[in-house]
């Protein structure tokens, strides 16, 4: 047969299996790297923790540097800074627990017989021998749930392993950040080193928002929920907003976890009336951070739907746990800002650029 009879497929479906082979290609692409990463999870996770530290304590040694201190003395103090913003608040708070805590059990199991007593003399048909095999049964399951104690003692030398690494990255990075990020960006062949490089910034910018949007806002909520815990006369109100603060770097979700348990251990302890006064003011303090502050610290970093962000919080916690869904959405984040920019929008939202020790612009 002759080649000019056979038929060639229309144009359209031409460009629909070009466009087909090229998902399946990048698809493949993605799900290697993503395999990498989960199964390098310490590794990953130390560099991203890295970079969200790094984006916080920046301004520390790069005003230390400014007032000529040596980079290397600059670095080390600003991780040291980092570490006791952390240590000190968990050390008192810590303290505090340890004092309250006879007072909180106390309350916990009178709460604990005030709720046996509504279910046995109240209107629900159950009587003592049902509640108590319901209760076996709770405590069967949540025993057959504890992680093994060799698995358990395994993810915390991981996680052990992983701070450390992290802080000794924060270092390098705080150190040489603009040498180290001219030096891989030699390694991008010169036709797309500005590209590369820009992209690189606004991803940057992105992440150094995020992270310090994030801690104001978490600061926010945390005094504002301290402060009605402790005008209620809630115990442990310093260790809760603790958690309010911690809880706000998991976006959605731990918002909810937070005002849950400051709820649950109002009722335990003072009794109905104070927990739905302390609900109330969780209620306040979360409405005014979601539609005030959040659209007006965190809107022109993130630019992203709710939906987008319930997303990401989703497929990290199923992927890394805790921890996926604490770095999901500034993953998310920047991955959007570097696609906007490589795809030639370069006026998308952010901040003023923050230059160290992020990426600096390209010099020929």
């Amino acid at each position: 047969m002759d080649s000019r009879d056979r038929k060639v497929p229309p144009p359209g479906l031409q460009r629909a299996a070009l466009i087909a082979a090229c998902l399946l290609v990048l698809t493949a692409a993605g799900g290697l790297v993503l395999w990498l990463l989960v199964h390098l999870a310490p590794l990953t996770l130390a560099l991203v923790a890295t970079l969200l530290m790094a984006a916080l304590v920046e301004p520390i040694p790069r005003r230390l540097r400014a007032v000529r201190f040596p980079a290397w003395l600059a670095a080390l103090l600003g991780v040291l800074a980092l570490l006791a913003i952390i240590a000190v608040p968990i050390a008192l708070i810590g303290n505090q627990t340890v004092r309250q805590w006879p007072h909180l059990r106390k309350g916990l199991e009178e709460g604990l017989d005030k709720v046996r007593d509504l279910l046995l003399n109240g209107p629900f048909p159950i009587n003592s021998r049902q509640l108590d095999s319901i209760t076996d049964t709770l405590q069967n399951a949540l025993v057959k749930a504890a992680p093994d104690p060799a698995a358990g003692a395994g993810a915390a030398t991981q996680t052990v392993a992983s701070i450390v690494i992290a802080l000794v990255l924060l270092f390098f990075v705080l150190k040489d950040g603009p040498g180290m990020w001219r030096w891989a960006l030699s390694m991008i062949p010169r036709r797309s080193r500005e590209r590369v490089d820009g992209a690189a910034r606004a991803g940057w910018e992105a992440l150094v928002a995020y992270i310090r949007g994030t801690v104001l806002v978490a600061a926010v909520d945390a005094v504002g929920i301290g402060i009605a815990l402790l005008v209620i006369g809630v115990p442990l109100a310093l260790p809760l907003a603790l958690l309010t603060f911690i809880a706000a770097f998991v976006p959605i979700v731990g918002a909810t976890v937070a005002g849950a348990a400051a709820v649950l251990i109002a009722f335990v302890s003072n009794g109905v009336t104070d927990a739905l006064l302390v609900l109330a003011a969780v209620i306040i303090v979360q409405q005014a951070e979601g539609n005030l502050l959040q659209p007006l610290i965190m809107g022109r970093a993130l630019n992203l739907h709710p939906a987008v962000i319930l997303v990401a919080v989703t497929a990290g916690t199923l992927l890394a746990g805790i921890a996926g869904a604490i770095v999901a959405v500034p993953i998310t984040a920047v991955g959007y800002r570097v696609a906007m920019v490589l795809r030639g929008d370069r006026a998308g939202p952010g901040p003023e650029p923050e230059r160290e020790p992020g990426p600096e612009p390209v010099r020929s």
